[in-house]
């Protein structure tokens, strides 16, 4: 089964937020002041559009090239574990389509982001949380009609186990009528063998010879 959302999705959604609010401050700042360095936001929006482009490529690509993808992600993160590599790392594993999909490992590493949420950007905050959130709900979802498939595969079992039962019960019930059938032919049968025998004894006058 393949998680109905899309990490791409959810990160295009917290990208255009953020973009639309740098370049508002961009703007107010153009004609001002001289160029700053970049800024804790802009190097996030950047970084989220890098990762945005990756997962594109990732629902695109070939099955070879998307598990090279997400070899590299883990690669990356295994080199340096910061909070934007593991970010990464997760929306890679949560996206559906591809081999290296996992999603019970993407909820581990966003769990463990969103306990540590001053190691993120306000962008990654909300795209941990959202992307968690929207994870937890699939797996509860995929969990419960497991757990409802079980339920009728275990009843279907036991309705079959009751009816074999009966029928069993019935085929014993009906051996043995047939056996006592059987037996009181047996008696029957001895008993006209007793009285022929008898009969073939008595003399014609009616005396036994």
């Amino acid at each position: 089964m393949r998680p109905e959302h899309s990490a791409a999705a959810t990160l295009t959604a917290c990208l255009a937020a953020l973009t639309a609010g740098c370049a508002g401050l961009m703007a107010g700042r153009a004609n001002t002041a001289p160029a700053l360095p970049a800024s804790p936001v802009s190097s996030s929006a950047t970084q989220l559009t890098e990762d945005l482009a990756v997962l594109q490529r990732l629902q695109q690509a070939a099955p070879a090239q998307q598990a090279e993808i997400a070899a590299d992600a883990q690669r990356e993160y295994d080199t340096a574990p910061t909070p934007s590599r593991e970010l990464k790392l997760a929306l890679v594993l949560a996206t559906p389509g591809h081999p290296a999909t996992n999603l019970p490992k993407a909820q581990g590493l966003l769990r463990e982001l969103t306990a540590n949420p001053q190691m993120l950007t306000p962008a990654e905050r909300s795209l941990s949380a959202l992307e968690l959130s929207q994870i937890d709900d699939y797996l509860t979802l995929t969990e419960e009609n497991r757990r409802l498939q079980s339920d009728a595969a275990h009843a279907a079992q036991e309705r079959t186990a009751n009816a074999n039962h009966r029928l069993q019960t019935e085929m014993d019930e009906n051996a043995r009528l047939r056996k006592e059938l059987d037996e009181a032919h047996a008696k029957l049968d001895a008993i006209a063998n007793i009285e022929r025998s008898l009969n073939e004894r008595k003399a014609p006058d009616g005396r036994s010879q």
